[in-house]
């Protein structure tokens, strides 16, 4: 049974201090401010990119560049805030230069990404980019392939959707990227409303404790933001 809203707010937070003082990898020696995440702790949509970038090391907070507002927009588009999400990142801790992240630094900072997706319990998995999108589905398959392609994975100990995604800072430089990403926002709204597919059988009572896990929307918890 799905843990109490507060309960895992709780964990959340604690969650969060212990990526402040991480130094797993060496990422952490250069950062002026680890990035873990933000948005609504309960959000049924949660997005993943690949690492913080410069802005985003200074305010600690993720996608708030030029491609952070992309993001918003298209959300809006679709009848979506960002405050009714979750956003996070594979990377806590920007890499040097904005190079690609190295598949230690993926494997150090796994353990956190794995536990807010435990802990926020999203319905669906929007992953934004070639890095993202090959960590949460398990597969070498390139972006420009699956890219609008929902999908289902078992992450976190939970069924959900997975919905790759062009990067927004892809589609900042290519206008024939942007149209695409746009049309698969539209997408997400289906996505959350959507039954979820059954891959091994609720516990008994699950059904009720997810009926009754998500609190009215004016109780939701926005942490972080």
């Amino acid at each position: 049974m799905s843990a109490s809203a507060e309960a895992r707010r709780e964990q959340l937070i604690q969650l969060y201090r212990d990526v402040t003082t991480c130094t797993r990898c060496p990422l952490y020696a250069d950062r002026t401010k680890p990035v873990f995440g933000s948005g609504n702790a309960d959000a049924q949509l949660m997005f993943i990119g690949e690492a913080p970038g410069a802005e985003e090391d200074r305010q600690g907070l993720p996608f708030v560049g030029r491609a952070g507002q992309l993001l918003t927009q298209l959300l809006g588009e679709v009848g979506l805030r960002r405050e009714d999400v979750f956003i996070a990142n594979i990377l806590k801790s920007r890499p040097p230069g904005n190079r690609d992240p190295q598949p230690e630094e993926i494997e150090a900072c796994w353990p956190y990404l794995e536990r807010q997706i435990q802990l926020i319990e999203p319905r669906v998995i929007a992953t934004l980019g070639n890095f993202a999108t090959k960590k949460i589905t398990g597969s070498q398959i390139g972006i420009t392939r699956v890219s609008g392609t929902p999908q289902v994975h078992e992450l976190g100990g939970r069924t959900v959707f997975v919905l790759p995604l062009f990067h927004p800072a892809a589609a900042l430089r290519t206008p024939s990227v942007l149209e695409t990403l746009r049309e698969h926002f539209k997408q997400l709204p289906r996505l959350i409303a959507e039954a979820l597919p059954d891959l091994g059988g609720p516990a008994e009572g699950d059904d009720e404790a997810e009926a009754e896990r998500r609190p009215p929307a004016e109780s939701q918890l926005d942490l972080f933001a």
